[in-house]
């Protein structure tokens, strides 16, 4: 695939708007959920740009191989990740495929379970700052390990 420009560069103000939201949304959200909705995300939108850099950015973190490889089918793992997580995830895959219908009220409940109403909210702001991210990388065929 041909790259079609580099947003970065032609909207310079818009790039690092999308950097600050991007760094505030996560404030106090743990920091290995964040980058499982990053990942899980990203695989939904076969963003190859963020999952290359995600999956980099877990694995320094400390993330296992085996959580990172069956992420796309974490619901079918059993003991792999923590209710916490899963919930995460759940609403992770719910906000990024809205044209499957609304967020589901159970799978919001599921999260506020979890979360404290600011954590829920800062989890929110993450997945939809993962999925604008992936927009932009999809739309302008960013490519792994390459600059935005």
């Amino acid at each position: 695939m041909t790259r079609r420009g580099s947003y970065a560069q032609q909207a310079p103000d818009v790039f690092r708007t999308m950097l600050a939201f991007s760094q505030a949304a996560v404030k106090g959200l743990d920091p290995v959920i964040g980058e499982l909705v990053k990942i899980r995300a990203s695989q939904i939108n076969r963003c190859a740009f963020c999952l290359d850099m995600h999956v980099k950015d877990a694995r320094k973190a400390g993330e296992s191989d085996e959580r990172i490889d069956l992420l796309a089918a974490w619901e079918e793992v059993d003991g792999l990740y923590t209710d916490k997580e899963r919930a995460a995830l759940a609403l992770t895959e719910a906000v990024t495929v809205l044209t499957e219908g609304f967020v589901p009220d159970d799978v919001y409940a599921r999260a506020a379970a979890h979360f404290d109403e600011a954590e829920l909210t800062r989890l929110v702001s993450a997945i939809v700052a993962i999925n604008a991210w992936n927009r932009f990388n999809v739309t302008f065929r960013t490519a792994p390990g390459s600059q935005a």
